[in-house]
């Protein structure tokens, strides 16, 4: 679903991805870890086509993000760390708006918005200007739209953050139904445990570099929990 092949990144003329390679697969969910300042944001954004990349390739679902950028961008959601939304706008107005961009149906909006506010308990708020949300009720907003359309890779960059206890259990449960239905996840957590009991894969970048990546499994066979390996990736 999303191959990333010896992608590299410069600021000005500081390197700053050393040509990094990871491929998530068609009902997989990919975990991304490593310090502030690693490279894990960067790799996002250039992987949903918001930042340029000096060299290397990006395809999703078999399209090259730079040939074919709306196609690649209609069948992919991104959730920003820190989304920026609309504030003036209802919580409804805004996500009217996002179902205009993916050109959904006026019948499909409306059961996705009545049925995701449902389970994100914001379905009351709807009508409220978003700036009268909570961070975390502002969480559970983006998160609906980027579910709403049905996107077929998900891409989340700390997206448990400003969650409480059973939205994030409810995210959870929706990352592993759209996998289930074919679609896959690549995200970002600074969660490890989260991370450890979700994820099929996971990669591990430091400074730049994949200093780890495989199938949770393998990573785990030592018997040691996750944070405890990553940890240990400080002398690597």
């Amino acid at each position: 679903m999303l191959q990333i092949e010896n992608l590299v990144k410069k600021y000005d003329d500081k390197e700053i991805l050393h040509g990094i390679s990871l491929q998530v697969n068609d009902g997989e969910i990919y975990g991304f870890i490593g310090h502030n300042g690693a490279g894990k944001t960067t790799t996002i954004r250039c992987a949903v086509g918001i930042l340029p990349f000096n060299s290397g390739e990006i395809h999703i679902d078999g399209k090259n993000i730079l040939t074919d950028p709306i196609w690649c961008k209609s069948i992919t959601a991104y959730l920003p760390d820190n989304p920026d939304l609309y504030e003036n706008l209802t919580a409804v107005q805004f996500l009217n708006f996002i179902a205009d961009i993916f050109e959904m149906s006026a019948d499909k909006r409306l059961d996705k918005i009545a049925s995701l506010g449902r389970e994100l308990e914001i379905y009351d708020m709807l009508g409220d200007q978003i700036k009268s949300f909570s961070h975390g009720q502002k969480q559970k907003l983006a998160l609906i739209s980027a579910l709403m359309h049905d996107p077929r890779l998900l891409v989340l960059d700390e997206p448990f953050v400003g969650l409480d206890p059973k939205a994030a259990f409810t995210m959870k449960n929706k990352l592993v139904e759209l996998c289930e239905k074919g679609g896959s996840v690549f995200f970002s957590s600074h969660v490890l445990e989260v991370v450890q009991n979700l994820c099929n894969q996971i990669a591990i970048i430091k400074e730049g570099n994949i200093i780890m990546q495989g199938r949770t499994e393998e990573i785990m066979k030592s018997g040691e929990s996750l944070e405890q390996i990553f940890l240990n990736t400080e002398n690597m």
